[in-house]
């Protein structure tokens, strides 16, 4: 790293820190608006308001609902993306605050969406002020992105800006919480029903119909067993397969069920595909000895409106993506830590899913991961994020277009 290149990461943090105070109040503000997934309307419109505030160039709404909002106006298209839908609280007894005050404490925000992810909007909403300062934009054109249903369907948002907007980036920054390190990968994930049909009698004389359940019992010991054999990858780590959900249908609780159903909640590390998944599924059916007649497996589908009321039907499948280290995008990242900070990042992957299965799994568009609090408070009654995190992000997101532009 040039002693230049140092300087100038050096002022894009200088430049961040002077928004410290706003960053704090978008971030509060946020998370006092609830907007589980399919209810982000009142979100969009406060961050839109930001938006406008600081700057860009374009802001508007799609037809699904997604907030754009557009910095700069140069050749080369970067996205960066973060999902503005939060889970539930869950039981409100269960937090020693209120999830949606935003309680700021020691320099950590507390809340529901804290680290999954509104700080990924904070921060890129102030980076692309401070990049706006600094002139950093020449030659580019930044798309920020808040997505929305991605809670209920990872890269939902990103199937529909590509083929219905017809928005292709040269790469695509996902904002989620990587404890401000850079990631470039994660496993896919899909969802398996399996049902099976018995067919119902008296329970007083079980042996004239056939139990469903006593079927899926032989099922679930194979699912069992199948999570024992997948493979490991190096990187991504194992494959799993793991029954998330079960239940029956019977005429009464005085007779054999006649249909039975399982959930599969099934991780996709490197190598392994969709095809590949339902093979193995329907292999374990064959061990367990039930007819093909007697059993459905099937790809799950998601088709819920959006809070605009459109519907963007899709499989549930979430493919496995993993940019190569040596990728230029990943490099970029590499490149722009270095210069913020001094010394080289930690170069990993995500646990759980991203939109990225859609950017990079589906669709081949050069992903990489920036985002700030730490993935272990995602979903949890201690959803927190550094304001540290949130300055340091949006100093990344200032910097990080032109090390895309450059090559570097």
């Amino acid at each position: 790293m040039s002693p230049r290149a140092r300087a100038d990461g050096e002022a894009v943090l200088r430049q961040a820190e002077k928004y410290r105070p706003d960053v704090i109040r978008f971030m509060r503000d946020l998370i006092a608006i609830p907007g589980e997934s399919c209810q982000e309307r009142a979100v969009v419109q406060r961050i839109a308001k930001e938006m406008r505030k600081v700057g860009f160039d374009q802001v508007r709404v799609d037809r699904m609902g997604n907030v754009l909002g557009r910095m700069g106006s140069g050749k080369t298209l970067i996205a960066m993306d973060a999902h503005i839908d939060t889970v539930g609280i869950g039981s409100r007894k269960e937090w020693k605050w209120d999830p949606y005050n935003g309680k700021f404490e020691k320099g950590i925000i507390y809340g529901r969406g804290a680290s999954d992810q509104r700080g990924g909007m904070v921060g890129m909403v102030y980076g692309m002020r401070v990049a706006k300062d600094l002139g950093l934009l020449d030659g580019v054109t930044v798309l920020v992105v808040g997505s929305v249903q991605e809670e209920d369907c990872d890269g939902l948002p990103w199937q529909y800006l590509i083929t219905r907007e017809k928005i292709r980036p040269r790469c695509v920054v996902i904002t989620e919480p990587t404890n401000l390190n850079v990631y470039r990968g994660h496993r896919g994930r899909m969802e398996i029903a399996v049902t099976t049909f018995g067919i119902s009698c008296h329970g007083s004389a079980p042996e004239r119909g056939r139990n469903a359940i006593y079927m899926m019992s032989r099922i679930v010991r194979e699912i069992e067993a199948l999570n024992r054999r997948l493979k490991k990858d190096r990187f991504l780590g194992k494959g799993s397969v793991t029954v998330s959900f079960i239940r029956c249908e019977t005429p009464s609780l005085c007779a054999v069920p006649n249909e039975a159903y399982i959930h599969l909640d099934r991780r996709l590390t490197l190598g392994e595909t969709k095809a590949s998944a339902l093979r193995e599924v329907k292999d374990a059916v064959r061990r367990a000895g039930i007819p093909a007649s007697q059993v459905k497996v099937e790809v799950l589908r998601y088709d819920t409106p959006s809070y605009t009321g459109l519907r963007f039907p899709t499989e549930k499948y979430y493919p496995t993506w993993v940019l190569p280290e040596t990728h230029p995008v990943c490099r970029a990242a590499v490149g722009t830590y270095r210069d913020l900070f001094g010394q080289k990042p930690l170069v990993g992957k995500w646990t759980f899913s991203t939109n990225g299965v859609a950017t990079m799994g589906m669709y081949k568009i050069p992903t990489v991961g920036f985002g700030p609090a730490n993935e272990i408070y995602a979903h949890s009654i201690l959803d927190q994020v550094p304001v540290d995190h949130l300055v340091k992000a949006a100093a990344f997101y200032a910097a990080f277009p032109a090390h895309v532009r450059a090559g570097r």
